[in-house]
C-alpha cells in the first residue's frame, strides 16, 4: 500500500482503500482501476490523495484497522444527525449514543491495536470522517486510562459531536466560535450528559490558558475535553481541513509531544502515543545504517520500533539484498527519514 497524491495517479493504478460518501455509502470500492474519468471525478469531489495497491510485491502485514462496517454506520448516523440540526429539526441524539457504544464495543476486542485511521476524505465527508476518527482515538485512550463503560460512552458521544457547531449558522457576538455554538446546542438536550456539551465547549482550550474560546486553564478543563483535544489536534495535523500541508504521523506525534504539559496533559499524551501507528505499515523509510525499506509490521507497545523489510539502497529490484529488521531487537538502528512520494 502506498499513499499518492491525486496528481500522481496513473491509469490502471488500483485503489487500496474504499472511498465513502458523507452518509457512509461506498463511492469507490477497493480494487477499482483508475481511469481518466475516475481521477477527474475525485478531483471535483475535493480528494487530494488516495491509497494505492502496492505493485512491488512486498508483503505488508494487514493492520488491525477499525471495522469498516462500523465506520460506515457511524458516518451515516453523523450525516443524518447533522442534516437534522442544519434544517432546524429537533435533535435526536440517541443514534449518536449508539454509535459511541459501537465504537466502544469494537475497541473492546482490540485494546492493543495501533491505530492508523486512513480513510480518504472528500469535501462532503471530511467533517464526519474527522469526527469519527477523533471519537475512535478518544475512546481508545479512555480505555487505556481505565474509564468505565458509562464514561467511555459519554466520552465517545462528546467526541463524535465535538465539532457540531461547525454545522450551525453564524451567531452575533463572542459566541460565534464553533465551540460556543456546539455547546449552546448540546446543553439544551435532556438526553445528553452535560459533560458531552462541555467536550464541544472545551476541546480547543489549553492547559496553559492559551486556548479558545475562553482561555481557561487546566484546573477548569474536564478530562474528556483534554482527551478530545489531543485526538482532535492530531487528526487536524495529519489531515487538515483548512488546506494546510498534512504532516506524516510521526511528525504530528512529535508536535503533540512537544506541547505536553503546556497544551496537553502528560498522561493523556502517553496513552495516545501508545495507541497510534507512528510509522504505519506500507511506509517507505530510510534507516540510520543507510538502508531503505518498507514498514511491514508493528510491535504493539513499541510504536516507534516497527518491523522493516530493508534493501541495500533505494532501488526496489529483485537482485538486491533484502533483510527483515525488527527494530525492537536491533536497538542501535533507528528510522532516519520517512520517504514521501
Amino acid at each position: 500500500m502506498r499513499y499518492a497524491s491525486i496528481d500522481n495517479i496513473e491509469q490502471n493504478d488500483q485503489l487500496e482503500k474504499n472511498i465513502y460518501a458523507d452518509d457512509g455509502r461506498i463511492l469507490l470500492n477497493k480494487g477499482v482501476s483508475f481511469t481518466v474519468g475516475i481521477i477527474s471525478r475525485l478531483k471535483n469531489m475535493g480528494v487530494e490523495s488516495v491509497y494505492l495497491m502496492d505493485t512491488e510485491g512486498i508483503e505488508v502485514e494487514e493492520e488491525n484497522s477499525f471495522d469498516e462496517e462500523t465506520k460506515r454506520e457511524v458516518l451515516a448516523n453523523l450525516s443524518k444527525s447533522f442534516d437534522y440540526i442544519q434544517s432546524g429539526k429537533n435533535f435526536q441524539p440517541q443514534q449518536i449514543g449508539k454509535s459511541a457504544e459501537k465504537i466502544m464495543s469494537e475497541l473492546m476486542h482490540s485494546k492493543d491495536v495501533l491505530l492508523h485511521l486512513n480513510d480518504i476524505r472528500t469535501e462532503a465527508n471530511k467533517l464526519f470522517v474527522h469526527s469519527t476518527h477523533v471519537a475512535i482515538m478518544s475512546v481508545l485512550i479512555g480505555m487505556k486510562m481505565g474509564y468505565t463503560p458509562k464514561e467511555l460512552k459519554e466520552l465517545g458521544t462528546g467526541a463524535l459531536l465535538h465539532d457540531v457547531g461547525k454545522s450551525l449558522e453564524n451567531q452575533p457576538g463572542k459566541e460565534n466560535h464553533h465551540t460556543w455554538k456546539g455547546f449552546n446546542l448540546l446543553r439544551k438536550s435532556r438526553e445528553l450528559s452535560t459533560l458531552v456539551s462541555h467536550v464541544a465547549f472545551q476541546h480547543h482550550e489549553r492547559l496553559d490558558g492559551s486556548g479558545k474560546p475562553r482561555g481557561i486553564t487546566k484546573e477548569k478543563l474536564h478530562p474528556y475535553a483534554k482527551i478530545v483535544s489531543v485526538a482532535n489536534d492530531y487528526d487536524n495535523l495529519v489531515a487538515p481541513m483548512d488546506g494546510a500541508t498534512p504532516l506524516m504521523p510521526y511528525e504530528a506525534c512529535e508536535k503533540i509531544l512537544g506541547h505536553t504539559n503546556k497544551w496537553y496533559d502528560h498522561d493523556i499524551v502517553w496513552q495516545f502515543l501508545r495507541s497510534i501507528a507512528i510509522y504505519p505499515n506500507g511506509s517507505n523509510v530510510r534507516l540510520s545504517n543507510g538502508k531503505y525499506g518498507t514498514i511491514t509490521a508493528q510491535n504493539h507497545g513499541l510504536p516507534q520500533r516497527p518491523v522493516v523489510r530493508a534493501f541495500q539502497n533505494n532501488e526496489l529490484m529483485n537482485n538486491y539484498d533484502v533483510e527483515v529488521i525488527d527494530l525492537s531487537k536491533e536497538t542501535t538502528l533507528f528510522i532516519d527519514k520517512v520517504m514521501n512520494e
